[in-house]
């Protein structure tokens, strides 16, 4: 037998207080959360308890419904390499939400196991009752109140599975305390150290035409509440035009801070997102993450061309990059995606 479930996070200002669910059905669901994590901490949460919640259940295949492309990643691409390289990025730097992912890591021996990519908040039933119970769980420790914490784990006329121990309320450096890691043993973590500075030699950001040079968008593949993401840049983009926010959007992610942030860059960026590079390659999002992952490159000039609305909620970018090794024509389709701009498409032509 499958059981089939869906698994979502939330985080009200990512970070902020912060919520996790999974959901089977409506007896069959369980949620939790902290005072303070990320959207992809919340996202690794999920999945983690729901492999946990079903322990029991070891033998039957488990398909994990999520929207969050960093989670599926980094369980089924990313995390090998990670684990042989002391759970170390190809560029030297500690992994992200290292702790959760060594968990997971544990949960997944002896089971058989599918994740399946659904599009976030577009309606699919089971993803909208885990985004629902998740966005709650943090809106009740924003609150300061207990959250619905569900049956767990129920078989229709059955019991519940054991409750898997952890502690929601603690975090340390702004990570959520993983479950069954007691406070004391988290404190003992260091806090991620600041991203190191551009090495000499890296290729630049821009320093091709293409929308991170040959390089991906991603220092780190995470992206982020969307829901809550949307909210926040629905309140900033009330107070001035699509053109403006777009702008400031695409200003936004010529900084290699934002580019090493895969929880702000996930969001940006939309889910079909595709690039032409210099050297006519498409690049798909995934393609981009990961090459970013090894280069986010440096700071480029934006000098602005032209922001012409195609649409209610299209909006075309032409501009021209500047970096010290040369200057760039691009162009960049923005698409309203709920309440969030999120960049659909880039290309740039070096200028003579």
């Amino acid at each position: 037998m499958t059981i089939t479930a869906a698994a979502d996070g939330s985080a009200l200002g990512n970070p902020g207080p912060a919520g996790w669910a999974w959901y089977v059905n409506d007896d069959c669901w369980r949620a939790g959360g902290w005072p303070h994590g990320t959207n992809n901490q919340g996202e690794l949460m999920a999945v983690l308890d729901l492999f946990r919640s079903t322990a029991h259940l070891a033998g039957e295949d488990l398909h994990i419904l999520c929207d969050s492309q960093y989670v599926i990643n980094s369980v089924t691409k990313w995390m090998p390499g990670w684990k042989r390289k002391g759970w170390r990025k190809s560029d030297g730097k500690p992994v992200l939400n290292v702790e959760l992912l060594k968990e997971i890591d544990q949960a997944l021996v002896g089971r058989k196991y599918t994740f399946e990519w659904v599009r976030g908040h577009a309606g699919h039933d089971l993803n909208e009752e885990a985004d629902d119970r998740a966005r709650a769980a943090a809106t009740a420790y924003q609150q300061g109140v207990a959250p619905r914490r569900g049956p767990g784990f129920v078989r229709a006329g059955g019991a519940s599975a054991p409750d898997p121990q952890q502690d929601p309320a603690a975090q340390v450096a702004g990570e959520p305390v993983p479950a069954g890691q007691t406070m004391s043993a988290a404190s003992a973590r260091r806090a991620p150290a600041a991203p190191p500075a551009p090495r000499a030699g890296t290729r630049e950001l821009f320093g091709e035409p293409t929308l991170f040079g040959e390089s991906g968008l991603f220092a780190e593949p995470d992206l982020f509440s969307e829901l809550e993401e949307e909210s926040r840049a629905a309140a900033a983009g009330a107070e001035q035009t699509p053109e403006a926010t777009v702008e400031a959007l695409e200003r936004e992610l010529l900084l290699p801070a934002t580019r090493s942030d895969l929880g702000r860059t996930g969001v940006l960026l939309h889910p079909d997102f595709t690039e032409i590079g210099s050297s006519g390659r498409l690049w798909t999002r995934d393609e981009m993450m990961m090459a970013l992952e090894d280069d986010p490159g440096v700071p480029a000039e934006l000098e602005l061309i032209a922001a012409e609305r195609l649409g209610e909620g299209t909006v075309l970018l032409t501009y021209r990059s500047h970096t010290r090794t040369g200057t760039a024509l691009r162009s960049s389709l923005w698409v309203l995606d709920g309440a969030q701009w999120r960049l659909r498409f880039h290309q740039g032509t070096p200028e003579a």
